[in-house]
């Protein structure tokens, strides 16, 4: 498939975003930039964050990553489920009756306001590697399958796609991310169903005959029960319930959508029907990864981990299918970026320069520096997706888990304090503990072969490291 014709299905599939985003965002404000005026379907809202939820890290990862890791995902897929239960029935009614337009607006309340800068701060730290990793990962296949044989540099597409993001969410924020994200969160299900269904016609395998050959590879092995093994069942359970209760319940981006449905019971609709559908789409993801390894077995492809999937896509399968394939990468690139940026440009306005308490700036000056900040994120953005180049790791989901349990932890920490204590703590102590525990939990999990001998530490790092954080609240707390 030519280069120019991908690149060209690309710019058409940007052009319909613009024209969503023209249409959606007539009229938009700050609060509809922020939270979309609390007027979002809640359907809506749960279809489009399945796309957030899930990224090119999942679309292109999870399916590598089957040759390693069987369908062992699953479990961490099954914890997810049992974390957006606790989000939808213990976060969501209290963001709710406080009505906040920031959820760290609850820190500050029950906390002080040096809590409440320390949640945001790390909130945005936390974001900011995750969604550019994430972005990253995209960027990269893109570059090297079709931008490179064009002689375009990494650097210059890498600003062309955050140029492209700017553009539909500089005006309308939440408001067209809801309906943008809904487009884009079909076209990647959409493009994973077909690739799906074409390869099993092409092995010539119906669905059950399918299976017993990713059985007889050893595919399709999900629970772990050696305790002592990272990917020990207990451990993947438990890691994906509180990856979900911070990425999700406790990070602005995903609860700024939630916040901006009209009713409580709404917004825990939306939260529960994602859950589910995210089992689902994940189980069909595991999957094609299965089908992914015995296609490239037969076609003798040499690919594996995060290059797998693009590699059989584009050079192995017709071309009807590599279009397919691009345009669901991109619509898996898009709704993690552009999500991100606006949760992003929410925290820093909101909560680390009180833009909303300036009563002396009129709503003209608060928007223009609104959109100010918006551009220092996507500067932010193209820094961190340079770093992430340098590194270059070969398996992104893997890399991202493990960046959640050091930036993350401190955020699952405060929080639980906050609802699960009534002690008050002293404020100006409290970003010496949200710094100290990652830095523990680091060290923990270096020497964790010293300390603990046979027994591994995997994503429940990040469980640790709220512990961590909950214990030096508890020793800083009030009398």
């Amino acid at each position: 498939m030519s280069p120019i014709i991908l690149l060209s299905i690309i710019i058409v599939y940007f052009a319909l975003l613009l024209w969503v985003a023209y249409k959606t965002g007539k009229g938009s404000d700050n609060e509809s930039f922020f939270i979309g005026n609390r007027k979002s379907n809640w359907m809506l809202v749960a279809f489009g964050m399945i796309g957030t939820s899930l990224s090119g890290v999942t679309f292109v990862s999870v399916p590598g990553a089957v040759g390693n890791d069987k369908f062992g995902y699953l479990q961490i897929t099954l914890g997810y489920l049992i974390g957006y239960m606790v989000v939808a029935y213990v976060l969501l009614p209290l963001y709710y009756r406080l009505k906040l337009t920031s959820i760290y607006g609850y820190l500050q309340q029950r906390m002080g306001q040096l809590s409440y800068k320390s949640g945001a701060w790390i909130f945005i730290v936390s974001r900011l590697v995750g969604a550019t990793a994430r972005l990253y990962l995209v960027v990269n296949i893109l570059q090297l399958t079709i931008l490179d044989s064009l002689g375009i540099p990494f650097i210059v597409t890498t600003l062309i796609i955050l140029a492209m993001i700017i553009l539909y969410t500089y005006e309308g924020g939440v408001k067209t991310i809801v309906w943008t994200d809904t487009l884009q969160t079909s076209c990647m299900l959409l493009g994973l169903i077909i690739c799906t269904v074409y390869m099993l016609n092409h092995l010539g395998l119906s669905f059950g005959e399918s299976f017993t050959a990713m059985q007889d590879k050893g595919y399709t092995k999900i629970f772990d029960f050696d305790p002592n093994q990272k990917s020990f069942f207990v451990k993947q359970i438990l890691a994906g319930a509180f990856i979900t209760i911070t990425m999700t319940g406790i990070d602005q981006e995903m609860m700024q959508k939630s916040l901006s449905v009209t009713r409580l019971k709404d917004s825990q609709k939306n939260m529960v029907t994602l859950g589910f559908i995210l089992l689902g789409v994940i189980s069909l993801f595991l999957y094609m990864g299965g089908l992914l390894h015995l296609y490239g077995a037969q076609e003798h492809v040499t690919s594996a981990g995060d290059q797998l999937f693009p590699d059989v896509a584009l050079n192995h399968m017709p071309g009807f299918i590599s279009i397919i394939f691009i345009i669901a990468l991109i619509s898996a690139l898009f709704p993690s970026a552009d999500g991100a940026m606006t949760a992003l440009t929410s925290s820093l306005c909101i909560d680390i320069f009180g833009m909303k308490e300036k009563k002396d700036w009129d709503d003209s000056k608060k928007e223009k520096f609104r959109k100010n900040i918006h551009l220092i994120v996507a500067l932010s953005f193209l820094i961190m997706v340079v770093i992430f180049k340098m590194i270059n790791d070969n398996s992104m989901i893997g890399l991202i888990l493990k960046l959640a349990g050091f930036t993350y932890g401190p955020l699952l920490g405060l929080f639980a304090f906050g609802i699960f204590t009534k002690y008050k703590v002293n404020d100006k102590l409290v970003p010496y503990v949200c710094i100290a525990a990652p830095v523990i939990s680091f060290f923990i999990d270096k020497y964790q072969e010293n300390m603990f001998g046979d027994f591994k530490i995997g994503l429940e790092l990040l469980i640790i490291n709220g512990l961590l954080t909950f214990i030096g609240l508890w020793l800083i707390r009030k009398k």
